[in-house]
């Protein structure tokens, strides 16, 4: 899917919703939640957020094609807007799998659902409210962590990669987005560096990236690359292979064989 389907696919149209949650100044900056307000902007947010993203999503697509499985689920955990809902749904191919979208927002889902009865995908494709650590997981032949695991509290981070695990078939796989931390602190601080001029070039103001950074601090808690590779192969992941990286966000694929 390229950048032009995908802003169809956000009913986007000709001028996407800008983002400008934090471009005004605040006295307090409450904790980052994806509540209506975050939702009516995502698109835009992730897009100048997040360096490669569009990349990422596209190629989910062809991986849902490599390891999608005839009569199996390939899982959205933590789907947002559902953007990588409907790359998996739209993947190359005949292969008869459908795709489940799971998340806490009904804000993101009630957008998510509405793109849905837009544009119904090739293959069946639902959405459901509730939370990753809880709801039932089954027959997978894919799951997708599209940067979600960091909003998760840490302690739970390993329950929940063992229950993916646990539902995927053999040759099932895991695609793991993060944004990652860096063991060397001179590293991690050039790259957080890099990251805020990419805000920058996509029109961030200095006040947007610090306030949203705020927000986000004790919301999103990055890892390393070792602390997810060593928790997917403590899960019973036979092969983790990092596949995308672009200053320090990172996709990573699990295959449990």
């Amino acid at each position: 899917m390229g950048q032009d389907d995908l802003a169809q696919r956000f009913n986007i149209m000709e001028i996407p919703p800008t983002d400008t949650i934090y471009a005004q100044p605040r006295g307090r900056v409450q904790p980052f939640v994806f509540d209506a307000s975050v939702a009516a902007v995502f698109p835009d947010m992730i897009g100048r957020s997040v360096p490669g993203y569009a990349t990422t999503l596209s190629l989910i697509g062809i991986l849902a094609a490599r390891f999608g499985q005839p009569g199996t689920t390939v899982y959205d955990l933590g789907c947002s807007l559902g953007a990588a809902s409907f790359e998996a749904a739209e993947a190359e191919g005949d292969t008869p799998y459908k795709v489940v979208g799971i998340d806490t927002s009904a804000s993101m889902l009630e957008r998510a659902r509405d793109l849905l009865n837009e544009h119904p995908p090739r293959r069946p494709l639902s959405f459901h409210q509730g939370d990753i650590r809880e709801f039932p997981l089954q027959d997978a032949s894919m799951a997708i962590l599209n940067f979600t695991l960091q909003f998760v509290p840490r302690d739970d981070r390993s329950i929940l990669i063992r229950k993916i695990a646990d539902a995927l078939v053999p040759g099932g796989a895991l695609v793991l987005s993060e944004k990652i931390a860096f063991a060397d602190p001179s590293q991690h601080e050039d790259m957080i560096v890099m990251h805020h001029a990419f805000k920058k070039a996509n029109g961030y103001s200095d006040l947007e990236i610090s306030q949203k950074r705020t927000a986000l601090e004790n919301t999103l808690i990055p890892e390393t690359m070792e602390e997810h590779r060593t928790r997917l192969l403590n899960a019973g992941f036979s092969r983790v292979m990092p596949w995308f990286q672009c200053f320090n966000f990172c996709s990573m694929l699990a295959v449990k064989d």
